[in-house]
């Protein structure tokens, strides 16, 4: 009797564990095209994820071992454990196929960050097609039912016996009892003062090979303490000597503002181009995507060593409209509670007069943006919801950035009193990359193309228009995009552009230092004399030549640091660098852990 309900536990362990190994098995299968690999490397990510599946095997094992050890002396029902094996193949399998799929996505582990985007599933749905949602719902429900007869066949011949005599009863009771301190310590990772983490996994440079090693489930519970309520706060220094690390960085002050334009209140446009990063401009290799927009560099102030501060549109967005930082996890536009304390572009310009309108042809709902739009001194907002039903459906995030480009081009025409402010967030560029026109072959590369194209119309429109004279356009993406060769693990990914253009340019020239997009407003606030001391995270690197040339980028497990002497990628799960270049590695770590907690701490 009591070797039978050893054994039963034992099976349904080993399982669990061969289940998570067969798991990692698809999600580099799945992968391959894009992150080639062999046997031997297939081999290492088993064995070095092993620990994280046998603590993950572990969690799942308390409740059968519970049940086993109840039943020796209470008769309970089968369907109890019955019913417990469909919830473990459910969970199994729910997390087996979102991780996989998101992985082409985001290229990061399911973890509980995507618990913040739920709210809004048209930010799901507009990324893929119905075909392939659909896929993957076959799919979920194909390995619970593949992984719940897995274990009905396993098990199912070691029926659990009845309940015990008093004897047998105790003496199995007083094996779970010294099998129960093991369990936990198995669950802990041991009796050393770390715990199981993701970041023990990680064991090569290649960053898919270390992804492919972490169990997803575990990934998940372990980053749910971490994102409950939003907000982490990093301390790695006691509070004077992370402000000694810090000084010299966040000074609000434009001691000699340079003079960038003709006129100090000229009407200004913002344009936030979805995820076109530097790889698809003249930054990166493929001047070809962007001609039209590498063109205009030469005619306005161009930004050339900006970098984003996230990955994210709602992160991205926060950072350029309220000169905010963004952090790893924490999404401020989704805490309503802070985003509407900070100060914002918009809202500066209003008290200076401006009349502010907020373009966007997507959901608007999607990741708490109505609130923090109109919460930061906007006017107006259109959205998907203002057009025509066709126009809505003219692209699958909702209306397509050409048509988009005309709806703004006509509102600018139309607008008779001044000073002005426009923001339009385009959206074409973002998957499922449905466009009307087919230029370029790969359909990622053809996408960012006919956003260039669209913006390059709408310029020439502008260029021909009255408006031109006064106007102040204002061109940056929201974040890079994770494509091909590049992802955080290289520069390239969170250098983006930023470019000034229209008649309120005095002349066209190039600005070389080293800014975030989170510095855009106190950029253009030192250019037009008002006072910026509110954005106590913006720099006015034109006007303030004391600032240390620095920018810092936050992604889901880390951040990377770029100044003067190189870049730094460090990995938080992993607790070491992913990715360097230049000299001063070792400050250049401490000043990202300074900046998180400095920053966090007035999150």
């Amino acid at each position: 009797m009591i070797f039978k309900r050893l054994v039963y536990l034992a099976y349904f362990y080993l399982l669990t564990i061969l289940i998570f190994m067969a798991g990692k098995v698809v999600f580099m299968l799945s992968h391959g095209s894009e992150h080639p690999f062999g046997f031997s490397d297939l081999l290492d990510v088993i064995g070095h994820g092993a620990s994280l599946d046998f603590s993950m095997g572990l969690y799942l094992l308390a409740f059968p071992f519970l049940f086993v050890w109840v039943t020796t002396w209470v008769q309970l029902p089968r369907w109890i454990m019955k019913s417990y094996l469909w919830i473990v193949a459910t969970l199994m399998s729910l997390a087996f196929v979102a991780d996989t799929s998101l992985y082409s996505f985001w290229q990061f582990k399911l973890d509980a960050s995507c618990l913040q985007y739920l709210d809004s599933p048209t930010g799901i749905t507009s990324s893929v097609s119905t075909g392939y949602l659909l896929m993957r719902f076959l799919y979920f429900v194909l390995f619970t039912l593949l992984i719940r007869y897995t274990y009905h066949y396993a098990l199912s011949r070691l029926e659990l016996p009845c309940r015990s005599s008093s004897r047998q009863g105790l003496i199995f009771s007083l094996m779970m009892l010294l099998i129960t301190p093991l369990i936990i310590i198995g669950i802990r990772g041991g009796l050393g003062e770390s715990t199981t983490n993701v970041g023990q996994v990680y064991y090569s440079p290649n960053q898919f090979f270390n992804h492919s090693a972490i169990n997803p489930m575990f990934s998940f519970l372990s980053s749910v303490g971490k994102s409950g309520d939003y907000i982490v706060k990093y301390a790695y220094f006691d509070e004077k000597d992370c402000d000694a690390l810090v000084e010299g960085i966040f000074d609000t002050r434009s001691p000699a503002p340079d003079t960038l334009l003709n006129t100090s209140r000229p009407n200004i446009l913002i344009v936030i181009l979805e995820s076109c990063g530097g790889q698809f401009t003249s930054l990166g290799d493929h001047p070809e995507i962007t001609p039209q927009f590498n063109q205009l560099c030469h005619e306005g102030v161009y930004f050339t060593q900006c970098y984003a501060n996230s990955w994210r549109t709602d992160k991205g967005c926060v950072s350029i409209l309220s000169g905010y930082p963004a952090f790893p996890i924490t999404s401020v536009m989704k805490v309503p509670e802070k985003s509407r304390k900070l100060p914002s572009i918009a809202k500066t310009l209003k008290t200076e007069g401006y009349d502010n309108e907020f373009l966007y042809g997507g959901d608007i709902n999607f990741a708490n943006m109505r609130s923090y739009v109109m919460g930061t001194g906007y006017d107006r907002l259109r959205c998907k919801d203002d057009y025509s039903s066709e126009e809505q459906t003219s692209a699958k995030w909702g209306v397509r950035d050409d048509v988009m480009f005309c709806h703004l081009f006509n509102g600018i025409q139309k607008q008779t009193s001044g000073p002005w402010m426009k923001t339009f967030l385009t959206l074409s560029s973002h998957e499922p990359w449905d466009v009307p026109t087919k230029v370029l072959d790969d359909e990622v590369y053809n996408a960012f193309h006919y956003l260039d194209t669209s913006l390059g119309q709408f310029v020439a429109q502008l260029k021909q228009s009255p408006v031109w004279n006064e106007l102040l356009l204002i061109i940056l993406p929201d974040h890079g995009y994770r494509y091909k060769s590049i992802n955080e693990t290289t520069r390239l990914f969170n250098h983006i552009p930023m470019l000034w253009l229209g008649g309120a340019v005095k002349v066209p020239r190039r600005i070389d230092r080293i800014c975030n997009q989170s510095d855009l407003a106190a950029i253009l606030f030192g250019q037009m004399g008002i006072d910026h001391s509110h954005f106590t995270f913006s720099r006015d690197v034109v006007g303030n030549a004391k600032l240390r040339p620095v920018a810092f980028h936050t992604f889901v497990n880390g951040y990377t640091v770029i100044d003067s002497c190189g870049f730094t990628a460090f990995d938080l799960d992993a607790d070491k660098v992913i990715a360097g270049e230049g000299d001063n590695e070792t400050s250049r770590l401490k000043l990202g852990k300074a900046l998180l907690q400095h920053t966090s701490s007035d999150l």
